[in-house]
């Protein structure tokens, strides 16, 4: 079973790497993310995990990256279920509240 310290390191290696280009949204750089989360302006992602993997038992994790969305830091994460479905969540990056959670395209 996958769980949130066993993804974390090669997570946050693709969360500081990961680039994606989005009209709506601004991905923070790997500089920016780890200034955040010094600063405590951003929860921990093993924290963001957790949330999202307890909607989601046995789900895997694809990617997640952090974004800046009309002034509010967010985490973008997708994961598979075990149903195979692709799920993308958007999670508050400050209170892990989850903002949406809906089917991939």
């Amino acid at each position: 079973m996958i769980t949130p310290a066993s993804v974390m390191r090669p997570l946050l290696i693709g969360l500081l790497l990961s680039i994606a280009f989005s009209s709506s949204a601004r991905d923070l750089s790997h500089d920016e993310a780890l200034r955040l989360r010094r600063e405590g302006l951003i929860l921990p992602l093993e924290q963001l995990l957790q949330v999202a993997l307890q909607r989601y038992p046995g789900a895997m994790l694809l990617e997640v990256e952090l974004e800046e969305e009309h002034g509010v830091l967010v985490y973008e994460v997708e994961l598979v279920t075990v149903d195979g479905i692709v799920r993308e969540l958007e999670l508050h990056a400050t209170t892990a509240e989850v903002l949406k959670d809906e089917v991939e395209d």
